[in-house]
């Protein structure tokens, strides 16, 4: 089980500091969607550069001409790159192809993805690193997460590891944990604490017991 941190709100400068705050505690760093429009793909070879024994995930929630903008991602440094769940076939076939020509991996984001079990089959036979449930801002608001999700998916994906991401937090995690997905992606969990190394700390330790 590995820990993703999440950096949303952030910008280059600001992303550095945090990243250097914790980086002993986490395994991939994800340049979230905002970072990304505010700073461009910038962002992620800049992180790449200053942290090269990290993982980066380019957050970059593909929906369209996969190919060529996993291409782009992959020169920008990103190891990981997320393309979502509910674009078509022939996009997420396109970003696995060249994925796999540039030795990086892929990441599906199902968020709002209406029938998880069955795309998930579908997404898992389409040769995809990650399959990520994903409760996102506004479902948060809303009151939601992923555990049910989780559970779904991890009774029906043969292939593909599982990730996990939407609010979490350390009084959550246990309850994330035992549910085992193979990737935690926590973002105001550590970001938005007054010690951030002493919970990522934490969060390393309960996540490496399993």
């Amino acid at each position: 089980m590995e820990l993703q941190l999440a950096l949303d709100l952030v910008n280059i400068p600001e992303a550095k500091q945090l990243i250097k705050e914790v980086a002993p505690y986490i395994d991939i760093v994800e340049i979230g969607t905002p970072v990304v429009i505010n700073e461009g793909l910038r962002a992620v070879k800049e992180i790449k550069a200053e942290f090269p024994s990290l993982k980066v995930l380019a957050d970059l929630k593909i929906m369209d001409a996969g190919g060529y903008e996993v291409m782009k991602a992959s020169e920008a440094g990103a190891d990981i790159i997320t393309v979502l769940g509910v674009s078509d076939d022939s996009t997420i076939r396109g970003a696995v192809e060249e994925a796999r020509k540039q030795n990086k991996k892929i990441m599906v984001d199902m968020i709002n993805v209406k029938d998880i079990a069955a795309r998930a089959v579908e997404i898992d036979n389409l040769g995809v690193d990650y399959i990520c449930v994903h409760s996102g801002y506004d479902h948060q608001a809303e009151g939601k997460n992923s555990f049910q999700d989780l559970a779904t998916i991890k009774r029906v994906v043969k292939q593909a590891k599982t990730a996990i991401a939407g609010g979490i937090k350390l009084q959550t995690l246990p309850e994330v944990i035992h549910a085992q997905p193979d990737l935690v992606i926590v973002g105001g969990g550590i970001t938005g604490v007054e010690d951030k190394p002493a919970v990522a700390a934490q969060m390393h330790q309960l996540i490496r017991q399993r």
